[in-house]
């Protein structure tokens, strides 16, 4: 039996847009600090059932809450330039084929967990609720990337706990570092919708911090670097982790630069190029591990 692979694909596309698969972007802002996280509980290289785990719960959850988000904004997203061809927005897909595909995601995720100990399954709940909770978090305060922060964050103490089995006082500058990292990109990327949000009454930090967005940007910039240097200080790490933090620290001047201009289009290449810092910073931490 022929199989047509073109009526295929096309049928599957706007499940494929909808989880965003076609801009993997965000699965790397999801996925990098739960490695800083994984090296750092297991002083190197971790098991690499817990690695392989990770790595496709954080395709899975990014994809869920892609999912959720849209059809929180699925009343919302055709009045956005950005996001009107969203596969909701269109018609592409249905609400309900929406939330079906957001239980089967977190169904799976869970599946993926229960591989972990218990301890680790019980921190999952925390993460599905942040994930569940961010989209509509935009109609009532202008700091829903606090909350979209958080729940990425919230991969760092997972991964201790899959490593460890217990949650070390340690790990919570990482999960703040983490967070702060959130505000900053997310912000940015706020800043390519903030007239249209301003239009639909959809709030954001982008709104919030008003004229003062880029100062806000730079010291939410400043206390993850100071953060992720206390990290640094108390897990003991050395030179290569530190210079990965000085190109870190470039490459936000860099940032400056762009979004002093005022560009949207220039916004979303800051926020395009923050995974890039996310991974440098990865690298320094496996060097380290790998050195001393």
């Amino acid at each position: 039996m022929k199989i047509e692979i073109k009526p295929l694909i096309s049928q599957w596309q706007p499940y494929i847009q909808l989880m965003r698969l076609d801009r993997p972007v965000g699965i790397y802002l999801v996925l990098w600090p739960a490695l800083w996280a994984l090296w750092l509980a297991a002083d190197g290289f971790p098991p690499w059932h817990i690695l392989l785990i990770f790595v496709l719960g954080a395709v899975l959850m990014r994809s869920a809450g892609c999912v959720i988000n849209d059809y929180a904004d699925r009343n919302f997203d055709g009045h956005v330039a950005r996001t009107c061809q969203r596969p909701l927005a269109t018609g592409a897909l249905k609400p309900k084929q929406a939330l079906k595909l957001f239980v089967w995601l977190c169904l799976i995720s869970f599946g993926l967990v229960l591989l972990l100990n218990p301890l680790t399954v019980l921190m999952s709940f925390v993460a599905l609720g942040l994930a569940a909770l961010y989209p509509f978090t935009k109609r009532l305060t202008h700091w829903p990337q606090a909350f979209l922060g958080a729940a990425f964050a919230w991969a760092v103490p997972m991964a201790f706990t899959a490593v460890q089995n217990r949650l070390p006082i340690e790990v919570w500058s990482l999960f703040a570092a983490t967070l702060c990292w959130a505000l900053i990109y997310d912000t940015a990327y706020a800043l390519v919708d903030k007239e249209d949000d301003l239009k639909i009454g959809i709030k954001s930090t982008a709104i919030g911090f008003g004229r003062y967005v880029n100062q806000v940007i730079g010291l939410f910039q400043l206390l993850m670097l100071g953060l992720l240097v206390w990290t640094g200080v108390l897990f003991h790490l050395h030179w290569p982790y530190y210079l990965s933090l000085a190109l870190v620290a470039l490459g936000f001047l860099y940032h400056q630069r762009l979004l002093h201009q005022q560009d949207p289009a220039l916004a979303f290449k800051v926020f395009l190029q923050n995974h890039w810092l996310g991974l440098i910073i990865l690298v320094g931490i496996m060097l380290d591990k790998v050195l001393y």
